[in-house]
């Protein structure tokens, strides 16, 4: 099936819930969690939850968990804590409840991050995957890392994921 053909199919809109993983922002100031809402609803997608939580494992986890079990949620987009510093734990807090993993999209990210950080794009560990019958992605806290996650892969993607997961 041709790449166009797939998006036909694709849902149109897909409820998502957007969480921002850091020890300092407010809604006022969160750059990134604005950035991903913004692209979700300019390409009609729309955002059911907003959050923003400390970079503390077992409360992403249990936060993100919530998320997954609402039936309303098709797609859990966190940013931040991807990094390599000691209290970036997003990554470990998150990969675990995959069921299965979107490994390209890591690949994809990274090397588009080439082009724009060069060498630093290695010290990230964006991924994303299914979690519970779900799409979960798991972006960097820069804005910039935001927008080129969600404009250059998910936005375009989404509405296809999301139909190939209802089956």
């Amino acid at each position: 099936m041709a790449h166009h053909t797939h998006h036909r199919h694709a849902a149109a809109s897909v409820a998502c819930a957007v969480v921002t993983v850091s020890d300092s922002r407010t809604p006022e100031t969160d750059v990134s969690g604005t950035r991903i809402r913004t692209a979700l609803e300019e390409a009609g997608h729309r955002v059911v939850s907003y959050e923003i939580l400390p970079d503390e494992p077992a409360r992403i986890r249990e936060h993100v968990e919530r998320a997954l079990a609402n039936p309303e949620v098709w797609a859990v987009i966190v940013n931040g804590g991807t990094g390599i510093a000691p209290r970036d734990t997003t990554y470990e807090a998150l990969t675990s409840l995959f069921e299965k993993r979107l490994d390209g999209f890591g690949e994809l990210f990274r090397m588009l991050s080439w082009e724009q950080v060069g060498s630093a794009a290695m010290l990230s560990r964006a991924a994303a995957g299914v979690a519970r019958g779900k799409i979960l992605a798991s972006l960097p806290g820069s804005p910039d890392a935001v927008e080129l996650a969600m404009r250059r892969l998910l936005v375009p993607e989404l509405g296809h994921m999301a139909r190939l997961l209802e089956g």
